[in-house]
């Protein structure tokens, strides 16, 4: 079964989304994501000048052989334009086999190790009161898990408040639904963390007296916090029992985590934006986190995250793959799989797609009770409907970038 005819196709209905269709000789297709979120043509660029040449006439089987070809040939190895466009052609290769197989990916992968998977959902609020109505509108959904995301006094515009696109300069949209505006240069946004560390306290305070002890509560620090000013604020969430505190700190000084660890008990959850399992593999080792959260469209696919994930399981930390609307359908389809196989699973971020996003990619999952399941379709589940994908061309867009009152980039 042979590869016979390599397609990147850009598509831009709630956002910008770069998949990867491969067509085999005897009329296969496998779809694959490599949507980078504000730096989608770069991958464009990488598949389809290097990559795709290299697929033309490959055996589709050989998920495993072509996933090292493209990953060591290439010399200049990792990094996110790379491991997005491996990632890519990994997806579609299991999209395939899937196929071909008449079995969906997870029974590829082993078999289902559960009935379903645990999803978290985005509430968000500039104010209390705001915060509380989000709350309510993700259990109406179904969601049993929630991460929280608030304001913060005298700060405008801050990453995660659904509720500021306006003054995001973003016009309609909803923030948390995409924050990459569209436009010629990023937005910029405002921060201040002492203001921070000493108001999310009282935030999560409020949300426990409001909703009570067992709703699972999750928190994203998105990399804007010292070493010890993370410490500080795992240490002062403590009594509000979090389901976990996400990237506490700059990801890229893994060593910071030792010092987080030492002074809190609250679960951290750490690596969406790393690439391989190399960046992984220490703080796996030496059991700094709880929960690994890879993207399968970041980490090069479906057969290093597994690897990735079958290694922390050594040391009983979980999966909690990354999963927001910068993730196509795909690639969220592709999570699920390897989600519903896997037996360390933990939990799965999900932020629902737009309407015309479900109309350009067709899915198979479900989504009942709180948990997701990826269906039983041959292969991912998901089709591209290249009428509608046609509809909506790409549009350049940036996501922020913060500055601090002395006018000092800082970390988003």
């Amino acid at each position: 079964m042979r590869i016979d005819k390599a397609e990147v196709i850009v598509t831009s209905p709630d956002r910008n989304f770069v998949t990867l269709k491969l067509t085999t000789d005897d009329g296969l297709t496998g779809l694959g994501d490599a949507t980078l979120n504000g730096r989608e043509l770069a991958v464009v660029a990488y598949l389809t000048e290097h990559v795709v040449p290299l697929l033309i006439g490959c055996d589709a089987h050989r998920i495993e052989d072509t996933w090292q070809f493209l990953y060591r040939s290439a010399y200049w190895r990792r990094g996110p334009v790379t491991m997005a466009a491996i990632a890519a052609v990994d997806m579609a290769l299991w999209d395939v086999k899937g196929k071909a197989a008449g079995m969906p990916v997870y029974q590829l992968l082993g078999g289902a190790s559960r009935h379903g998977l645990l999803a978290y959902g985005h509430a968000s609020g500039k104010e209390i009161s705001e915060l509380f109505d989000s709350v309510h509108e993700h259990l109406e959904k179904g969601y049993r898990a929630i991460r929280v995301q608030t304001g913060v006094p005298g700060l405008k515009a801050i990453y995660g408040i659904a509720s500021q696109a306006a003054a995001a300069g973003g016009g309609e949209a909803r923030y948390d639904h995409e924050p990459a505006r569209r436009g010629a240069k990023p937005v910029e946004e405002d921060w201040d963390t002492r203001s921070y560390l000493r108001h999310i306290p009282t935030v999560f305070e409020a949300v426990r007296n409001e909703f009570g002890p067992e709703l699972p509560l999750l928190h994203d620090g998105h990399h804007r916090m010292t070493p010890i000013q993370a410490a500080t604020l795992g240490k002062s969430l403590e009594p509000y029992d979090l389901f976990w505190l996400e990237d506490c700190t700059p990801a890229e000084n893994q060593e910071a985590l030792r010092l987080v660890r030492q002074h809190t008990t609250t679960p951290l959850a750490i690596g969406e934006i790393f690439n391989t399992v190399w960046d992984f593999k220490d703080i796996i080792r030496e059991q700094l986190i709880d929960y690994v959260r890879g993207a399968v469209t970041h980490m090069g696919g479906i057969s290093p995250l597994k690897k990735t994930l079958d290694y922390a399981a050594m040391y009983q930390i979980k999966s909690g793959m990354h999963g927001p609307t910068d993730i196509s359908p795909v690639g969220m389809a592709a999570a699920m799989h390897l989600g519903l196989a896997i037996h360390n699973f933990g939990i799965q971020e999900y932020m629902q797609h737009g309407a015309k996003t479900d109309q350009v990619f067709e899915q198979s999952f479900t989504w009942q009770n709180g948990m997701l399941h990826p269906g039983d379709k041959p292969g991912l589940g998901v089709e591209l409907n290249v009428d509608e994908a046609g509809k909506y061309p790409y549009e350049q867009a940036y996501l922020p970038y913060n500055r601090l009152a002395d006018g000092t980039v800082h970390d988003w």
